[in-house]
């Protein structure tokens, strides 16, 4: 069962893209801790379908994240030497101080192992 977070279906879903979307391109986020329970379980899947590597799964990875082609593309070419060496557990949570406005309980969702950060991005334009 999924968590709600207060939030419609179509609101969820897309909180949980951008957040997924966010740690794919800087490696950690920080978020609330249901936020990040939330997605942590949506990262691993996503990342075990990384290391299947084949094109269906490339399309389930792209109908997951709303088509976003930049993200998929990063998930395989940043992120693929992770499921390598790894089954599952790609994600770690690591608490941080509460939120000072409303006291909320904060961590950090990033990645287990670190990547190559070397790997150019197509960018728009030049």
């Amino acid at each position: 069962m999924q968590k709600k977070l207060g939030r419609s279906r179509k609101s969820r879903g897309a909180l949980f893209r951008l957040l997924i979307r966010a740690l794919v391109e800087h490696g950690s986020i920080t978020t609330t801790k249901a936020k990040a329970k939330a997605i942590a379980g949506d990262v691993d899947k996503l990342l075990s379908l990384v290391a299947k590597g084949d094109l269906a799964a490339k399309r389930m990875i792209l109908a997951k994240l709303g088509n976003d082609d930049k993200t998929t593309r990063l998930l395989f070419e940043k992120y693929a030497a992770i499921t390598k060496t790894r089954k599952s557990g790609f994600t770690k949570i690591v608490r941080l101080p509460a939120r000072r406005g409303d006291a909320a309980k904060m961590v950090k969702l990033e990645f287990v192992e670190k990547t190559n950060e070397n790997i150019p991005t197509k960018s728009k334009g030049n």
